[in-house]
């Protein structure tokens, strides 16, 4: 059995704690690797040696720097089909979405190559007699990302690249579930140039959390998974006195307008709905059609092209169009919260629970799944289901529809579909939502943007990647300078203005 240790000081560590995970094949269910589970000692251990190599480079110049991210991307796009294979044979996602995955964490690293213009900071001169003053950002130490299972390339690399960027050492805590493409990124890493010990990779649980939250030399930490967690580690990290920002659960609605083309809407809310089989926090699993003229023909064109999705593991080709979920227990739940939607009255259009794919009987499957005639007091309303299923919510008014949007406890993201460009406009400054879609049904911003979220879905002041990245990942210190040309009228004891 394959055995999956730890990136520490520039080299594979074996555990020591004698603890260990499952990594699973979750396309046939069969247990593939074991990956070690660190201990506190283990942890406290790589950060002392990480804030010991974060002095070199926090004094190393932005611009060499960023020459490191530049090799790393040249060195990511050079092994993109085999970190796309690795990273789906863990996580269960199609080759073309691992790739996906891949590249928008590429994206954040070409922006990082920036990083001496955004480190740049401000000069007053003349702010008084001989005064002047300035700014400068400077990196805030060790930081430490705790990423989740569902985008094992991207989501590390939206931390760790800013992070790095900035001058800083980085505790990588990735999911036990899908740990291999973590590490592969720490060897390109080490390949672009990357000092050894400025970013490590432990693997583990609980136990490994709450040691950075602890650790009194982590002075950042950044986190994205379920909100349930992501209020744990805001208040702990937070008490603890470090900078803490977390990223939870959502509950993305996407609103379709009677004028909204039908054809159009279909088939974003199948690509956002199905895509990577729900298990996204941008995901649409909200549909909310105003007027029953419009729900009706918006499930006419849904269910033709549900029921075409090709469900499949990875290796059967890039004509499939979503794979497994990650593990047993996730697959159960969803089934679950399906369940619960027809015991409370919703109609279940399409309905996958028999789903079963020969050969792969054992694997995480999911069916697709559409409901109808949905309300906002059924459990697959109100929960995040992280899996293949879509609700529709029957609005009679845009005002009825904003309102489902609004009043949910979820933030994240949401979309409308409308050709009325006054409508887009009044939606998309009312509206109580992090990040907002036009006519587009994953409203992901660009690396050059900030991605966050409202409400339940985000806690902390600043967002991921673009600027706020770097406002995250430094501390602003601000200098009085003055350069007198003689003492001339000798000291003087009291307290002036300037003038």
């Amino acid at each position: 059995m394959k055995e999956i240790g730890h990136w520490i000081n520039g080299k594979h560590v074996k555990g020591t704690s004698g603890r260990f995970a499952d990594v699973f094949n979750p396309a046939t269910g069969e247990v593939q690797a074991r990956v070690a589970l660190a201990t506190k000692a283990e942890l406290d251990a790589a950060t002392a040696d990480a804030a010991a190599a974060q002095v070199k480079w926090g004094a190393t110049n932005p611009q060499r720097r960023a020459r490191v991210m530049m090799e790393f991307v040249r060195l990511l796009n050079r092994d993109m089909q085999k970190l796309a294979e690795v990273l789906s044979s863990e996580h269960g996602k199609t080759v073309p979405d691992a790739k996906g995955d891949i590249q928008r964490g590429l994206e954040v690293m070409e922006f990082c190559i920036g990083a001496p213009h955004l480190l740049k900071g401000e000069f007053t001169d003349s702010a008084g007699p001989g005064i002047d003053m300035y700014s400068m950002r400077q990196p805030i130490g060790v930081a430490a990302g705790i990423t989740p299972f569902n985008f094992p390339a991207m989501i590390p690399m939206w931390k760790m690249g800013p992070a790095l960027a900035c001058g800083n050492a980085f505790i990588l805590k990735p999911s036990e579930r899908d740990p291999s493409v973590p590490l592969m990124l720490a060897e390109l890493m080490q390949e672009a140039g990357l000092p050894d010990g400025v970013l490590q990779v432990i693997n583990g649980d609980k136990e490994s959390v709450d040691a950075i939250l602890d650790n009194p030399i982590i002075a950042g930490i950044g986190f994205v998974g379920s909100t349930p967690i992501a209020e744990y580690i805001y208040g702990r990290g937070c008490s603890n006195g470090k900078r803490v920002q977390c990223f939870g659960g959502a509950k993305n609605h996407m609103i379709i307008m009677p004028d909204a083309d039908m054809d159009q809407a279909a088939d974003a809310l199948v690509g956002a709905g199905y895509g990577a089989a729900g298990e996204r926090c941008m995901a649409i699993s909200v549909a909310v059609p105003v007027g029953d003229a419009t729900a009706d023909a918006l499930i006419e064109k849904l269910i033709p092209r549900i029921e075409k999705l090709k469900v499949g593991p990875y290796t059967a080709g890039n004509d499939v169009d979503y794979g497994p979920v990650v593990t047993a227990a996730a697959k159960a739940n969803i089934l679950k919260l399906v369940e619960s939607g027809v015991a409370q009255g919703a109609k279940l259009v399409v309905d996958g629970r028999n789903f079963k794919l020969q050969g792969y009987e054992d694997g995480f499957f999911v069916g697709p799944h559409l409901f109808d005639h949905v309300t906002r007091d059924m459990d697959i309303y109100k929960k995040e289901i992280f899996g293949p299923v879509l609700s529709t919510v029957r609005a009679k008014t845009y005002e009825e529809a904003l309102a489902y949007a609004m009043d949910h406890e979820y933030g994240n993201g949401t979309a409308i579909f409308t050709r009325d460009g006054d409508t887009a406009r009044d939606f998309a400054a009312r509206v109580n939502v992090g990040m907002i879609g036009i006519n587009v049904p994953i409203p992901v911003p660009l690396a050059y943007h900030t991605f966050g979220g409202w409400k339940k879905s985000a806690f902390g002041d600043l967002n991921q990647h673009g600027p706020d990245a770097f406002r995250f990942y430094t501390r602003t210190k601000t200098i009085t300078s003055r350069w007198p040309s003689g003492i001339k009228e000798g000291a003087s004891l009291n307290f002036k203005p300037m003038d």
